[in-house]
């Protein structure tokens, strides 16, 4: 796997402040398999931006 370079991946605290949703709304989309990819470094678990601009493509479809 690449090295991610600062700023390429968000925390799930940092996604979910970024996209104006809250923690336990990941948590319940992600019961669900609604929220974006997630992938562990250690045991951080990290959202890279393309799979972030893919959910929020996903969720825009859904909406429409």
């Amino acid at each position: 796997m690449e090295n991610l370079a600062s700023g390429e991946a968000f925390s799930i605290a940092a996604f979910c402040k970024s996209y104006g949703i809250s923690r336990a709304l990941f948590y319940n989309l992600q019961k669900d398999g609604k929220a974006p990819k997630t992938f562990n470094i250690g045991r951080r678990v990290l959202i890279t931006k393309s799979a972030a601009q893919e959910w929020l493509v996903q969720m825009e479809k859904g909406a429409a």
